[in-house]
């Protein structure tokens, strides 16, 4: 996580193009979204990009990435070496429960640190409707991206008038703190999910 906050930072503020910045947030997006959109907004505090750019970044970045997950889970869905993996029973009753819900869960997942790769995955691999589900995630995006977005702008703010010339180790502890507390919430609900499975 440090290494690619300061590759990202060394980034940013080593280059005035706005394409090259643009295309840097959405590649960091890919790796570590959370911790792409602290980052994003700590360089808009900074004075280094805009809001829009850094923010229009972030959505598109996060937005191809949910829609790979969606394509990952289509594709192997068509090979017979991963449908060996899924109990058929189980799978008709998990695509006949997304198919009645399918907004629904994809925009509650975007706010339960560790539940988007696997449910995003079995949208695709259980056939749901595409377009169904690049509108949920589009409406999702928009509004955890917006949300994660403000908040980092505003301690970046912070970060950025208080702490001279510690405010970037600062802005990169704070993404480090974001990235635990998502990662101890992820861990805690596998945990929960494996015990309900257990029982």
């Amino acid at each position: 996580m440090s290494a690619l906050a300061q590759d990202f930072t060394l980034f940013v503020e080593g280059t005035s193009n706005p394409f090259l910045v643009f295309f840097g947030i959405i590649l960091s997006s890919f790796v570590l979204e959370d911790a792409a959109a602290v980052l994003a907004a700590l360089v808009v505090a900074d004075g280094h990009v805009s809001m829009p750019l850094a923010l229009g970044s972030l959505f598109i970045g996060i937005t191809l990435g949910d829609l790979g997950l969606f394509a990952a889970g289509r594709f192997a869905a068509r090979h017979p070496w991963a449908r060996r993996w899924v109990k058929t029973d189980r799978a008709k009753g998990m695509q006949d429960w997304l198919n009645t819900r399918l907004i629904a869960a994809v925009i509650s997942v975007r706010f339960l640190p560790g539940a988007r790769l696997p449910t995003y995955t079995a949208c695709g691999f259980l056939g749901m409707p595409f377009l169904r589900f690049a509108l949920a995630v589009v409406v999702a995006t928009l509004i955890w991206t917006s949300l994660l977005f403000t908040f980092a702008l505003g301690a970046g703010k912070v970060i950025m008038t208080y702490f001279g010339a510690w405010r970037w180790p600062a802005g990169i502890a704070l993404a480090v703190i974001l990235l635990g507390i998502s990662q101890y919430v992820a861990r805690r609900q596998a945990r929960r999910i494996r015990g309900k499975d257990e029982k």
